[in-house]
């Protein structure tokens, strides 16, 4: 009954999933090429433009929080389906054109996508219980090539439209709102049950939730000091900077490919930690070569890299539904999970950039992602093991 193929609400529930997928990561990569054309536009410092590429992560983190609550007042659909509306009224807030509105709406645009972020994979555990890896899988490949995308035609996007950004950042609406049509007229189909009654905070005090919530954690640290930092550690060996961006950009690409590895390496172990283990030996070479690797290992090491990272934030988003025993649970430790760490991924970039200025190299810094990567690798096997964390719901409503 769950089955992919034989649901054809499934199949509405899955095209929906696909385009809020492709719409939540645009206002967030797009941002990046664009920020040297803002901030001679606009005339702010360089510190305005590092709080605009870190506000977003700490959005995703503080904003998270409320998902359990929002869900359990309104419902799946109405939450999801208000997410895309304020992540409408972000996008376009951020094209007015000011510096005030620039950053008001990245708040406005960062709580809508970090509320969906959490939302999406209980409702993937609730309407495909059977094929919570495979679906995950879908959805972080869509998230990944969305961002990507998005990355790559903004500037060419603003050449055409004859804007320096506020055009190209207010077109990111049209994804957006292409979802959201979609969404008000599949997702108010649904046949899922209206949420349960439940005590979202008992996972607070349950050890298993704290080992998925490190490995989010810690994957997203890593994640967000490599799309920050990879380019200049490159330079910094004597990669030109055109290809270090353009390692950067394969790097991305690569993580979508990563992504879609997981639901076939979870079919085969109901046992996460082997996963873990491969993916933090290929993440720990893949700093090495970038630290003490030859020239010609460079452009191998950001692969692997790309493909580990992409390969293990599927699996932190998979492992939600997977430790849980039903979708309420689900949407409590992803917003658990997510909310602590996307705000110790805030941390990351800053720390490995002071840690750089003390040093003077890359080498402290690498090193300092390899420890992390060996404290990901306890933390994927703690949480890699086959059980679930305590149910949510009521008892009151327990079958």
């Amino acid at each position: 009954m769950s089955r992919i193929q034989t649901r054809p609400a499934g199949t509405a529930a899955v095209v929906t999933m696909v385009l809020v997928a492709l719409a939540l990561r645009p206002p967030f990569t797009a941002v990046a090429p664009l920020l040297s054309r803002i901030q001679h536009d606009l005339g702010v410092s360089t510190t305005f433009g590092g709080v605009l590429t870190t506000l977003p992560v700490v959005c995703l983190g503080v904003f998270a929080f409320v998902t359990p609550t929002l869900r359990q007042r309104f419902g799946d659909e109405r939450v999801l389906v208000g997410c895309l509306v304020v992540l409408l009224v972000g996008t376009c807030l951020r094209a007015l054109g000011s510096a005030w509105t620039l950053l008001g709406g990245t708040v406005v645009v960062g709580a809508g996508v970090a509320v969906a972020n959490v939302a999406m994979p209980g409702l993937i555990k609730r309407d495909f219980p059977d094929n919570v890896p495979v679906i995950t899988a879908v959805f972080t490949m869509c998230l990944t090539l969305g961002g990507a995308v998005a990355a790559s035609v903004v500037v060419p996007l603003g050449a055409v439209v004859r804007s320096a950004w506020q055009a190209p950042l207010g077109l990111l609406a049209v994804p957006v709102l292409l979802a959201l049509v979609i969404s008000v007229f599949a997702l108010r189909r649904s046949s899922g049950a209206p949420p349960r009654p439940s005590r979202p905070g008992q996972l607070w005090r349950t050890p298993l939730a704290w080992q998925v919530t490190l490995f989010m954690g810690l994957q997203s640290a890593m994640a967000y000091v490599v799309f920050g930092w990879l380019p200049t550690m490159l330079q910094s060996r004597g990669m030109s900077p055109e290809l270090s961006g353009l390692a950067l950009g394969i790097q991305a690409a690569v993580q979508a490919v990563g992504s879609m590895s997981v639901p076939v390496l979870c079919r085969r172990f109901r046992d996460q930690r082997p996963i873990a283990v491969v993916l933090a030996v290929m993440v720990a070479v893949g700093f090495a070569g970038i630290l003490a690797g030859p020239a010609a290992g460079l452009w191998p090491a950001a692969v692997v890299l790309g493909f580990a990272q992409g390969a293990g934030f599927g699996l932190a988003l998979t492992m939600f539904g997977l430790r849980s025993p039903d979708s309420d649970t689900t949407t409590a430790l992803s917003g658990m999970a997510q909310g602590t760490g996307y705000l110790i991924a805030a941390a990351g970039p800053l720390l490995v950039g002071l840690l750089y200025d003390v040093s003077g190299d890359w080498t402290a810094p690498l090193v300092l992602l390899m420890v992390c990567t060996a404290g990901w690798l306890a933390a994927g096997l703690l949480a890699g093991r086959p059980r679930h964390v305590p149910s949510v719901i009521g008892a009151a409503t327990r079958r």
